[in-house]
């Protein structure tokens, strides 16, 4: 069993969730930032976990606060920064998604500079940050490690989230130049798959819409991974020595009618979509999940 102590940022999300679980399970203590540790109801499933009570230890830390990170990642191994703000629609991208992405990475960056003990950061990416880029994806088109999404199609297109993932990645391969720690990237596509914390993560809306009688589905294809497979990926990306730079993670891929045939087998009393989404997409994401305009209101209730 592992006796190593790590960090791991934004601890009550989806895939950090997963990511703390597993940690513990094999022996890890875990320096955990959360919002607010005195909040049960986002805490209450991490400190439940299996050895939480021995080896889990939250913390409250800012993104956009310089060093609120420093006590954090003290005497830790290894850092997980998975924090990073998760809609598909905002009023304010600078403020509520980009800032928090890409100054909360470098915040976090800076305090594990001035942390001796830290030999490998794993930061939590996207696919989000490698296919928006306006090059053609047909069948024949592999996509792989080496492409970047251009910040200026994200802007051009209102990408805000592709953005903010974009720039922040961008940022902390530069920052990484000539440090005594390494980085690797993880870059998973939709993640799905059961959830730990108490509230709705924005690709699980997508697939609960569907469920919660939407007339239509998007006209989209997507790449789809587990949960708990990101999850691991990112322990196995701290332990393996021989990791290094970005991997991107997609299971599968496949277009929301397979999907909807998916959870039709899966409910077959549920009503589920019959057919496609008439919208043109001018942003393809607000227009192909027209009922995610209401995802800040849905994920933080």
């Amino acid at each position: 069993m592992a006796t190593k102590t790590v960090c791991v940022t934004g601890a009550s999300g989806y895939i950090a969730s997963w990511l703390v679980k597993f940690l513990l399970q094999r022996g890890y203590t875990v320096k955990a930032t959360v919002r607010n540790p005195n909040d049960k109801k986002k805490t209450d499933h991490l400190t439940s976990l299996d050895g939480a009570k021995e080896r889990l230890h939250l913390f409250k830390a800012n993104l956009l606060e310089e060093g609120s990170f420093d006590a954090v990642v003290e005497g830790c191994e290894g850092v997980f920064h998975t924090a990073s703000p998760c809609y598909l629609e905002v009023k304010d991208p600078q403020a509520e998604m980009i800032d928090p992405a890409l100054k909360g990475t470098l915040n976090v960056l800076e305090s594990v500079a001035k942390t001796p003990s830290v030999r490998r950061v794993v930061l939590t990416s996207s696919v989000a940050a490698v296919v928006f880029n306006g090059k053609p994806r047909t069948p024949e088109v592999v996509v792989d490690e080496t492409w970047w999404s251009d910040p200026d199609f994200c802007r051009e297109s209102q990408l805000w989230y592709m953005l903010s993932k974009t720039l922040a990645e961008d940022a902390a391969w530069k920052f990484m130049k000539e440090k005594t720690f390494d980085m690797v990237t993880i870059n998973p596509g939709t993640v799905i798959g059961s959830l730990l914390q108490p509230t709705l993560n924005t690709s699980a809306a997508a697939i609960l819409q569907l469920l919660n009688g939407s007339e239509t589905y998007p006209n989209y294809t997507l790449g789809w991974v587990n949960v708990k497979d990101v999850a691991l990926a990112h322990i196995l990306a701290f332990e393996n020595p021989s990791a290094n730079g970005r991997y991107l993670m997609v299971e599968s891929v496949a277009h929301f009618s397979e999907i909807v045939k998916i959870l039709r087998e899966l409910y077959p009393t549920m009503k589920l979509p019959e057919k496609l989404t008439s919208k043109e997409p001018k942003n393809w994401v607000l227009n192909s999940f027209p009922w995610l305009k209401a995802s800040r209101k849905l994920l933080n209730a």
